[in-house]
């Protein structure tokens, strides 16, 4: 029988590593592939657990916004282990409310990390899942906060539940491209490139566990987004009233939903808890 084996994006700090570490002391029985884009500092993070007694953790170098990488991580998992049996997709970015670039830059950065990034990984490594795999992609509250401030007919589209993936593409694009002429606003989007982004996030996990329930129906495959919550990392800062581990602690929930379970699936999850979007 092959290796389990858990892909964690992002993975050399924060949240991220936090993950690995939840996944490790939750007794995750497989390999947890520890992915990061600069090999010097994913090697540093794997030193770091393999410091702390756990063992199973393996490094893998990852750049979720160049898709030949993506296409490299998923050969490797094929060859390796046969397959995939948990997904987190962590890695992302936020611009600082004090950012200098012009917000439709920040918007185009933002976009090509948090989702497109997702997404390639996704492309690349869905058709690896075994039954009973489980996928995590970390989105945000703020996703729903900025759907809530899109306009009607926006928010119409982003809730349709026969919504494809290549229009959900087409609206991405939509907003990165009025962001960079500074007409989002007037085309009813919110005036947030980390939210924006983030409502793509939960539409695609949206989308893809629809896909899944069409493509492999009684495979037991959950894919879910989720909040890890306000956190203290270089990203959110240091005034966050979440630590790593507490923001950890939903993503690993999702991760090792037990085999059998049919919920939640497709859904945005906060603190352990469905959310309505």
């Amino acid at each position: 029988m092959s290796t389990k084996v858990a892909v964690v994006t992002g993975a050399n700090k924060g949240i991220g590593l936090a993950i690995v570490k939840g996944l490790c002391k939750a007794g995750y029985s497989g390999d947890v592939l520890l992915t990061a884009r600069n090999e010097a500092l994913g090697k540093e993070a794997l030193e770091l657990v393999k410091a702390e007694g756990f063992q199973n953790v393996v490094f893998h170098k990852l750049n979720i916004c160049d898709q030949s990488s993506c296409l490299a991580l998923g050969k490797f998992l094929k060859d390796k282990y046969g397959g995939l049996d948990v997904l987190i997709n962590n890695a992302g970015i936020a611009h600082k409310a004090n950012a200098t670039e012009p917000f439709g830059e920040q918007a185009e950065d933002s976009m090509r990390t948090n989702f497109w990034g997702t997404l390639w990984v996704c492309r690349a490594l869905l058709p690896l899942l075994r039954p009973n795999a489980r996928v995590v992609n970390v989105s945000s509250f703020v996703s729903k906060r900025s759907l809530d401030k899109c306009s009607p007919e926006l928010q119409a589209k982003l809730r349709r539940t026969d919504l494809s993936e290549e229009e959900l593409c087409s609206l991405m694009g939509e907003f990165v491209t009025a962001a960079q002429i500074g007409a989002h606003e007037a085309q009813g989007w919110p005036d947030t490139a980390y939210g924006t982004t983030k409502i793509g996030v939960t539409v695609l996990s949206r989308i893809q566990a629809r896909v899944l329930n069409e493509t492999r129906p009684g495979d037991g495959i959950l894919l879910n987004a989720c909040c890890p919550g306000w956190v203290r990392t270089d990203m959110a800062g240091s005034n966050a009233p979440k630590s790593t581990e507490e923001g950890a602690e939903t993503p690993v929930y999702l991760a090792l939903l037990p085999e059998g379970v049919k919920e939640p699936h497709g859904q945005l999850v906060w603190d352990k808890t469905v959310q309505e979007w």
